[in-house]
């Protein structure tokens, strides 16, 4: 697990390098928001969280639990949705907007482009 990144993973850096292309600017990672968004457009008051499926728990190919170690597995990737769910839930307190992008979601680029373009201009993700 040490060498799993946290910060500038593949499908974060081609969301990341998408929306700069397209004159968006942002800060990374801010330490002072619940769960610190990987994305965070703070005059819109909007985060962007890219998600990997395995251990966020997506509903998806790549979000399947291994066959081997399975109570270690549902019970790591259940308290990493119930984070998440949290962290969602205190930004929305603080009157952010949410949008979670994910992993396997990056495999077609126009769509989450269009999705973002939407979430950040003004409608919800």
């Amino acid at each position: 697990m040490a060498s799993v990144r946290q910060k500038d993973t593949g499908p974060e850096m081609a969301v990341r390098r998408m929306l700069h292309r397209m004159g968006y600017r942002y800060s990374l990672h801010r330490r002072n928001l619940p769960g610190r968004p990987d994305l965070v457009f703070k005059p819109r008051r909007k985060v962007v969280f890219v998600h990997g499926c395995f251990l966020h728990g997506h509903d998806c190919r790549k979000g399947r639990l291994p066959t081997s170690r399975v109570a270690y597995w549902s019970e790591k990737v259940s308290k990493n949705k119930a984070r998440d769910a949290r962290n969602v839930r205190d930004l929305a307190d603080r009157d952010w907007k949410v949008c979670i992008v994910w992993e396997c979601e990056t495999a077609d680029l126009d769509s989450v482009r269009q999705r973002l373009v939407r979430f950040l201009e003004g409608g919800a993700s």
